[in-house]
């Protein structure tokens, strides 16, 4: 599978750049390489922390059957 890459410039902190190069260069890899994973990653982390749509409906539609329980265990 081919994967499209886009340049775009940025700034960054200077020692966490250094960071990245040194990680970079102690796993062989190129800068890209750790930028891309660590975008990946951070994209990942943010996703799991949301509630998934279908859940929330979910939980929305219980409250008025089970929204006292609710208040209780939150207690």
């Amino acid at each position: 599978m081919t994967h499209v890459r886009e340049k775009f410039a940025t700034q960054v902190d200077k020692d966490l750049l250094a960071e990245i190069r040194r990680i970079a260069k102690d796993e062989g890899r190129q800068l890209q390489s750790v930028v891309e994973d660590a975008l990946r990653a951070h994209v990942e982390e943010r996703n799991r922390a949301k509630p998934r749509r279908h859940v929330i409906d979910a939980y929305r539609s219980s409250l008025p059957r089970f929204g006292v329980l609710y208040e209780k265990l939150a207690k």
